[in-house]
């Protein structure tokens, strides 16, 4: 890993914190935190009243570790190459890192202040929630910060050696909704996990068809992401693989014992299947697959949102 120094020039043409802020905060990679809470949301709305400050605290919470984890993988992936060297080519609204560095929006001061302050409030509303919550909420959030913090640091590095995609799907399925449900009804639900498992796999199918643009930059970097691994065919394989494994189970949840109206999660294999043949037929050009990758956070959105509702409408 090497350090590159950032062009004080373009920073100083560029700068505009608010608009880097907002790009660390990325409102449509957040999503994916958003779907499990929502999701959790719906199963403890189900079983009893929701408590609104409680809620406010775990999205806060939640949304602040988010912006963090991507500020701290910013000056990480910016130090070992691989931001700046994504071609304009490969570059879509889904992939290629925030890029506040590259483009000068931030310093690296301002970015690790943004880390710093984003990883102490999610930590902090943690550990509030663990003061009235109980210790079940502390070991979620330990792995849940552990996860985002070593996505991209060393010495774990877990994008960097094929373990990123795991966790992902580990966090934003199960994770983050079991933990909403919990925060709302002290207790776990069986039926929450089985039902939180497709997201999962979804969100790390999103996850996946990021990596096709930055397979290039990533290789160069030392970045072991799966594309990277297995190749762009075999990757796009594996994809379609995620996406059918992901509705095969969320099509057999109420052998588990989940509320029926789940099944109304499944209407989102429609954007799913579209996404899977756009990829297969078009993994090497990344203009081509844009798409496929707006039909991916269009299924894991839609899975969350309608599951969600038919938990609530068809128990």
């Amino acid at each position: 890993m090497h350090t590159i120094s950032h062009d004080p020039v373009r920073s100083a043409a560029a700068h505009s914190f608010w608009e880097g802020f907002w790009r660390l905060a990325d409102p449509k990679i957040s999503l994916a935190s958003i779907a499990s809470m929502f999701l959790g949301t719906c199963a403890a709305a189900a079983a009893g009243p929701l408590h609104f400050g409680w809620l406010a605290c775990t999205v806060i919470g939640i949304l602040a570790i988010e912006i963090a984890k991507n500020a701290s993988g910013e000056l990480f992936d910016y130090d070992s190459g691989t931001d700046l060297a994504v071609g304009p080519v490969d570059r879509s609204p889904f992939s290629g890192g925030k890029r506040v560095l590259v483009d000068g929006l931030l310093t690296r001061e301002e970015t690790r202040h943004i880390a710093v302050v984003g990883y102490a409030v999610g930590i902090g509303t943690g550990l509030m929630i663990v003061s009235v919550h109980g210790w079940v909420i502390f070991w979620l959030g330990l792995v849940g910060v552990a996860c985002a913090l070593f996505y991209h640091a060393p010495p774990v590095q877990l994008a960097y050696r094929g373990l990123g995609e795991i966790a992902v799907a580990l966090c934003y399925g199960p994770l983050i909704a079991i933990g909403t449900f919990y925060v709302q009804r002290g207790t776990m639900s069986p039926a929450l996990l089985w039902t939180s498992v497709p997201l999962g796999l979804l969100i790390g199918a999103f996850l996946l068809i990021n990596e096709f643009p930055d397979a290039a930059a990533d290789q160069g970097a030392g970045k072991r992401t799966l594309v990277v691994r297995y190749g762009r065919r075999r990757a796009s394989i594996g994809f379609g693989l995620l996406m059918l494994g992901a509705f095969l189970t969320a099509g057999l949840l109420p052998l588990a014992g989940v509320p029926i109206g789940v099944l109304m999660g499944c209407v989102a294999a429609i954007p799913g299947f579209r996404a899977s043949q756009i990829l297969r037929r078009h993994h090497e050009v990344t203009r081509m697959m844009i798409p496929a990758q707006t039909q991916t956070l269009l299924t894991f959105v839609l899975y969350a949102l309608s599951a969600g509702i038919g938990w609530l409408v068809l128990r």
